[in-house]
């Protein structure tokens, strides 16, 4: 029995290793600027969240990153360790937990600012063209998710 090989591309030809190489390169280049703010870029990621949509639970939290609530919590309670957001319990549903950000946690926020100039200036490209590509991958994600 013969099994015919299929030949692969090489990584630099495939666009989902593009995508990984370039997510962990813009991991990287944030981390030293995280770090200084004593944020990891998951706890980032959650203030980000809390900055577009106010006071969410964490089941939205998670949606929104598109993350398990299980995985979501404990940069919650991490966060609220630091005094960079406020747990609190709803009084219908005590399952239901929502997250506040804190004053600390806006200023932090907005500390957090020069993240994306830093992208945009490492990138080679201009604001527009930076926007453009991601509007081009998020649609790329989304058809990929419809399956």
């Amino acid at each position: 029995m013969t099994r015919k090989t299929a030949k692969l591309r090489p990584l630099d030809r495939q666009i989902c290793f593009t995508l990984y190489a370039t997510s962990m390169a813009i991991t990287r280049a944030y981390k030293p600027l995280l770090d200084d703010l004593g944020l990891t870029y998951p706890q980032y990621l959650v203030l980000c969240t809390l900055g577009e949509g106010g006071p969410m639970t964490v089941g939205a939290i998670a949606s929104r990153l598109d993350l398990e609530s299980s995985t979501v919590t404990p940069l919650v309670k991490r966060l609220e360790a630091a005094g960079l957001v406020e747990r609190r319990r709803g009084m219908e549903d005590e399952r239901k937990v929502a997250v506040t950000m804190t004053s600390a946690g806006h200023g932090l926020l907005e500390r957090s600012g020069c993240l994306g100039d830093l992208l945009l200036k490492r990138s080679g490209m201009d604001a527009t063209e930076l926007e453009v590509l991601n509007k081009r991958v998020q649609a790329m994600r989304a058809e990929i998710v419809k399956g």
